[in-house]
């Protein structure tokens, strides 16, 4: 029995190691394929955790830039920046000081003991706000380390980040009024640039697509982003927001546009009044006009008015067929029969993925994406008259934009309009398509002016740095701000009347 059974693994031996050699090739195909798909499958689930814990961090970086410690250091700084600015009139002067009154050249005897002990005075602060910040580091050491104090060596406290003096360069920098911001060089747009913007392009269709509730989920995530970054800049500019009223705030702005989208503009008034019985309540000091005003700035800015978009996302559920129905057809079946074998939760989440809302948010961002595209080659190309001729403001806001370039991206704007009002099947497409077009290029371009105007008070090339090469969330978000509110009054009031007339508009 034995001997019978050793024959035959003999014989299994034999015929594994010929079929070995004959479909080693094969095999070896095989096995590539195999691991392909298993690092495509690692790549899948490996990519949505990459991207939650990316948000996760920066989100946690920028509540964190924004806490009240950070607000303290913020505060010294500027302290430190003024003392530094008084010993610089004592010692130096100023250019544009009065003549009569130049404090470094005083020569009255009584004027120069007063200028001394003033001088004196300064020295005496800055060194007593040095030791203060010496000491909060070494603290903050011993917290980081879990040793004493008084045990930390000498290269730890060095090695302690200090953030008061990057600051102190920064209000130093942004308070000359009359210091002109260099031109830096230009740089070429490097290719893994151009195909990440295409990348993105593609995820935010996906996006535009994907039901109401995640459409308003990742736009209310963005919001809170955006928000902490406009906050983080008025704040190292020495403004103190309600930071967490108007975060919220604007996040219940998206939630209310979703579920109670007729009492959606009821949520500014309302937290605007929690804002101003939170300043009166808890501030110890009387709140500035700065501050009240960047609370509802940021709450209006980044919050009532691109909700805009998820309200736009809701019209339309019995969606009316575009021309380009038959072509999607099949792809569509093909999701649906998808669909069908996933759980049962899966599709309540991807609610409503195609209506006439999603379909215009798709037209209308890809007129606001390709209209900056072609501003910027018309401008590269054909630019020679600078904006600054027709609005000094906006050209001392934008020195590199041209009025060719702002032609060229009407132009890309209403001529992709006038195909997607043609898709949609807009009365009087060859009219209101171009129309469209232009005015979504136009407020873009406002809403891309009003973000440098911000950044360029506060001394910032970006907002943030979370997408490489591209800045922060609001430095790609810009132009599709003042776009939501003026494309709702297009879908809700404009197209019905062109289409049913005004007694549907105002009664139906």
């Amino acid at each position: 029995m034995k001997s019978y059974s050793l024959l035959l693994l003999c014989r299994f031996t034999y015929v594994a190691n010929a079929f070995s050699s004959h479909h080693g090739e094969q095999r070896n195909v095989v096995t590539n394929r195999s691991r392909i798909g298993t690092s495509l499958h690692v790549k899948k689930r490996v990519m949505p955790k990459l991207a939650i814990d990316t948000y996760v961090d920066y989100v946690t970086r920028l509540w964190r830039e924004t806490n009240t410690d950070a607000r303290k250091k913020v505060s010294s700084a500027r302290a430190v920046a003024a003392v530094k600015n008084v010993e610089h009139l004592l010692t130096e002067g100023d250019e544009y000081e009065d003549s009569e009154l130049q404090i470094h050249d005083i020569k009255d005897p009584e004027g120069i003991i007063a200028r001394d002990k003033l001088l004196e005075g300064c020295k005496l602060m800055l060194n007593y706000m040095d030791k203060k910040v010496n000491d909060r580091n070494i603290r903050h050491a011993a917290a980081v380390t879990g040793h004493d104090a008084a045990q930390i060596p000498e290269e730890e406290e060095i090695a302690v980040e200090n953030t008061t003096v990057d600051v102190i360069e920064t209000i130093n920098e942004s308070s000359d009024d009359d210091k002109k911001m260099k031109p830096r060089p230009k740089k070429k747009k490097k290719t893994r640039s151009i195909l990440f913007g295409a990348a993105m392009g593609g995820i935010v269709a996906c996006w535009v697509y994907s039901g109401n509730y995640v459409f308003t989920g990742l736009f209310a995530a963005m919001t809170v982003l955006g928000q902490l970054e406009y906050y983080r800049m008025v704040m190292n500019a020495g403004i103190y927001p309600a930071r967490r009223i108007s975060v919220l705030g604007s996040s219940a702005m998206f939630l209310a546009a979703l579920f109670i989208p007729n009492l959606h503009q009821i949520c500014l008034p309302i937290f605007s009044l929690w804002a101003m019985v939170w300043f009166l309540t808890m501030r110890r000091k009387v709140s500035t006009i700065s501050e009240i005003a960047t609370t509802l700035t940021g709450m209006t800015y980044l919050g009532y008015i691109p909700s805009f978009w998820v309200r736009i996302r809701l019209i339309g559920g019995g969606k009316e067929p575009t021309k380009l129905a038959p072509l999607v057809k099949p792809m569509l079946e093909y999701f649906g029969r998808t669909a069908s074998s996933l759980p049962s939760f899966v599709p309540k989440y991807i609610h409503l993925p195609i209506t006439t809302g999603a379909n215009f948010i798709f037209w209308t961002w890809l007129c606001i994406a390709f209209s900056d595209v072609g501003a910027y080659f018309a401008g590269v190309n054909f630019g020679r008259t600078k904006l600054g001729k027709i609005s000094p403001a906006a050209g001392a806001t934008s020195p590199n934009k041209t009025v060719e370039g702002v032609i060229g991206g009407c132009i890309v704007s209403a001529f992709l309009a006038t195909l997607g009002a043609w898709v949609l099947n807009w009365p009087y497409w060859w009219a209101t398509g171009p129309i469209h077009g232009l005015c979504l290029a136009l407020l873009g371009l406002i809403g891309d002016l009003t973000a440098s105007m911000l950044k360029r008070d506060a001394g910032l090339k970006d907002f943030g740095d979370l997408l490489p090469e591209h800045g922060g969330i609001m430095d790609r978000v810009d132009s599709y701000i003042f776009t939501a509110p003026y494309s709702w009054l297009v879908l809700t009031v404009v197209l019905p009347w062109l289409k049913y007339g005004r007694k549907y508009v105002f009664q139906g």
